[in-house]
């Protein structure tokens, strides 16, 4: 027997027992498809992510805040533990003073070092229908970023005019398309700060004009923020203060500064410098390093629910041995006549093996076509609910060569699971075997 031939009548050889055979495999599918569908979403959103990452641009961008460096805290997470009060120490996050810009541009490798003014907006009103609608505010950043837009361009920190560019959607709100907003003034309410209980007091709302000079398109750098540029920012923040007494105004300091190295920068150069800056109290990321917290996150998930299809497959893998050992007894007279007629052990061994081997194969088919299934199915009812603001975001991808990896992992696993019972076929006696009732 050749090996085609091997496989041909291991394959024949599985559907004697019909039944036990296809609990076997559907034991195998269900692991099978639960990491290969858990794959394809990883893929999927790792595959987005990476491409809005490398959209964004950002090279040699850093966003830097100021930490009690020595308690080993995590940017967004805060402190790692319980850490017992002290009056007498500094808080773990402190704002970026002017004082500490100088510092930071003073670090070797840095180009240049803002704070970013944190402002915002009560809501924006449209000189079109008068529509007042709530929005998220953001100076933006550094020029260094892409930000996709649908049309116009993103707003610019060297100009002095007041700009802003919309969020998706807004332009629509406010009685516009997304092309004749750009050149219109808009009008923002802005909340003006008050010394004293101010709970009973009526809110005071003051205006300011900006232009749009761009509607930015869905991504994971905008999150749904409308940008506004530097010179917009302070003027935002000087009328927010407006009615404080400049003797009791607070201190012109930031909560995060950004910091910009060179372009051409590679990244063991880029992490020596988030060192110096470490040293100094500061932590500093990437954005591949922001969006890498979130995903560390992501890919916490989707192991443990690997570990979970690796459970059903190590069930599976039971079952397997009993099919196979089932198998073995019901044709023990047919091995020895096999064996008699002059067929070897190894391929005796080979044929047993062989039959386990496409258990794994059949399983791991069925495997896919659900996971094919689904992927139709909860790409269809992600993009029209919870993935309809972000085009282009296909959940579930399948990787070709990690599907293929996956499947011939499970038929490896199929092949171990049935050596003991196809060891034990090819280790029989043609007599005893002959002789068996």
């Amino acid at each position: 027997m050749n090996l085609l031939d091997i496989i041909r009548t291991a394959n024949s050889n599985l559907f004697r027992n019909k039944l036990r055979s296809l609990l076997t495999i559907i034991a195998i599918f269900v692991g099978s498809f639960t990491i290969i569908l858990n794959n394809g979403i990883n893929y999927g959103v790792n595959s987005y992510v990476d491409t809005q990452v490398a959209n964004a641009g950002g090279q040699g961008y850093l966003e830097v805040i100021k930490t009690d460096h020595e308690l080993g805290v995590n940017i967004q997470m805060g402190p790692s533990g319980p850490t017992e009060f002290d009056p007498d120490a500094t808080p773990i996050f402190q704002r970026i003073t002017q004082d500490d810009l100088e510092t930071l541009r003073g670090v070797e490798g840095v180009q240049r070092a803002i704070g970013l003014p944190m402002v915002s907006a009560r809501y924006i009103q449209s000189y079109e229908n008068n529509k007042r609608f709530e929005l998220s505010l953001q100076a933006f950043p550094s020029d260094r970023l892409n930000v996709d837009m649908i049309s116009g361009r993103m707003v610019n920190n060297n100009r002095n005019a007041l700009e802003i560019a919309l969020a998706p959607d807004f332009a629509e709100a406010l009685g516009y398309t997304d092309e004749s907003v750009l050149g219109r003034q808009v009008r923002l309410g802005i909340r003006l700060q008050q010394l004293g209980d101010t709970t009973s007091a009526p809110e005071i709302i003051r205006h300011i004009d900006v232009t749009v000079v761009g509607v930015q398109n869905r991504s994971v750098v905008g999150m749904g923020a409308n940008f506004i540029n530097l010179t917009t920012a302070n003027a935002i923040q000087d009328l927010m203060l407006s009615e404080i007494p400049e003797a009791f105004r607070p201190a012109d300091d930031f909560m995060f500064a950004i910091v910009e190295v060179d372009e051409d920068a590679t990244d063991e150069e880029i992490a020596v410098i988030q060192e110096l800056l470490r040293e100094k109290g500061f932590q500093a990321m990437t954005i591949a390093e922001q969006v890498g917290m979130v995903m560390s996150i992501f890919d916490a998930i989707t192991t443990i629910l690997n570990v979970f299809g690796a459970i059903a497959l190590l069930a599976a893998s039971i079952g397997i041995v009993n099919t196979l050992f089932m198998a073995v007894q019901e044709r023990t007279k047919e091995i020895g006549l096999m064996k008699a007629m002059g067929l070897s052990s190894s391929k005796i061994f080979l044929m047993f093996s062989s039959e386990a081997i496409m258990l794994g194969f059949w399983g791991s088919v069925v495997g896919i076509i659900a996971a094919s299934i689904a992927r139709v199915v909860g790409n269809n009812i992600a993009n029209n609910t919870f993935l309809a603001d972000l085009p282009g975001f296909t959940l579930i991808e399948f990787s070709v060569p990690s599907t293929l990896s996956i499947v011939f992992l499970i038929m490896f696993i199929a092949f171990v699971a049935g050596t003991l019972p196809a060891r034990r076929a090819a280790r029989q006696n043609p007599i005893d075997a002959l002789r068996y009732e």
